[in-house]
């Protein structure tokens, strides 16, 4: 168990290293952080949008 955790860890930092020395593999990483970013406002806009199209017409009852 202990060689496993070594070599995950050694994995892991090479890995690290590799990436970061990797113009090609950064910017992969930098478009793909890029394309969830876009997604994840996306959908958090969607979301934002139909919790104020649900409340307005809460309200509109309220005052009524």
């Amino acid at each position: 168990m202990e060689k496993f955790i070594a070599g995950m860890a050694a994995g892991a930092v090479l890995g690290a290293l590799w990436v970061a020395n990797s113009n090609k593999t950064r910017a992969l990483v930098q478009k793909g952080q890029e394309e969830f970013k876009t997604k994840l406002d996306a959908y958090i806009d969607e979301k934002l949008a139909s919790f104020q199209q649900s409340g307005s017409g809460d309200e509109t009852k309220k005052k009524n």
